[in-house]
C-alpha cells in the first residue's frame, strides 16, 4: 500500500502574522536580504532566484510548548507568494539528498530511533514514506544535514 502524503510548508496565516508585524514569533526583526540564487524558501517550498528579496526569521515548526520545539533561521518571502501550491505532491526541489529526517509521534516526542540521514543523491520521499509506515510516527520534519534547519514537514494525507 502506497501512503498518500500531505505537505506542509510554513503556514500561510502563521507567516501572515509574522510579515504584518515585521517580527517573527520570538521577537526578531525580519531581516531582508538579496538572495545569491538556491536557498531554500519555507514558504513554498521552492529555492530562491539569484538577485530576488529574502527574508530570514527564526522559526519553530511546533506551535505547542515542547522540549523538542528548537527555533533556527529560515528563508521565506517578505511577501505572499501564494504557498506551496501542491501540498499532496513531495516538493521537487527537495526530492534528493543530503538531508536530515526527524520522526515525531502525535504527542511532539521525537522517536529517536526513527530518526534518518539520507545520503546525497538518495531519494528522500522514499525514506519519508518508510517512516510514515511506522505506526507510531505522526510526523515527518525534513531539515538541512549540514545546517540542521527546518525545510517543511510531512504526514499521511487523511483524506
Amino acid at each position: 500500500m502506497t501512503t498518500s502524503l500531505r505537505v506542509h510548508a510554513i503556514d500561510p496565516q502563521r507567516l501572515a502574522r509574522i510579515r504584518a508585524s515585521g517580527r517573527d514569533e520570538h521577537g526578531n526583526a525580519i531581516t531582508l536580504r538579496v538572495a545569491g540564487g538556491g536557498e531554500p524558501l519555507r514558504c513554498c517550498l521552492g529555492k530562491a532566484i539569484r538577485g530576488e528579496q529574502i527574508a530570514l526569521i527564526g522559526y519553530s515548526p511546533f506551535e505547542c510548548a515542547s522540549p523538542w520545539a528548537e527555533v533556527g533561521p529560515v528563508f521565506v518571502h517578505p511577501d505572499d507568494c501564494g504557498g506551496y501550491p501542491r501540498p499532496s505532491a513531495f516538493p521537487e526541489q527537495f526530492r534528493v539528498g543530503p538531508r536530515v529526517l526527524r520522526a515525531y509521534a502525535a504527542d511532539t516526542t521525537m522517536l529517536y530511533q526513527h530518526n534518518t540521514i539520507v545520503a546525497e543523491g538518495e531519494d528522500v520521499e522514499a525514506q519519508v514514506r518508510r517512516l510514515l509506515d511506522q505506526g507510531d510516527v505522526a510526523v515527518v520534519h525534513l531539515r538541512a544535514l549540514v545546517e540542521q534547519c527546518f525545510t517543511f514537514a510531512v504526514t499521511r494525507d487523511l483524506r
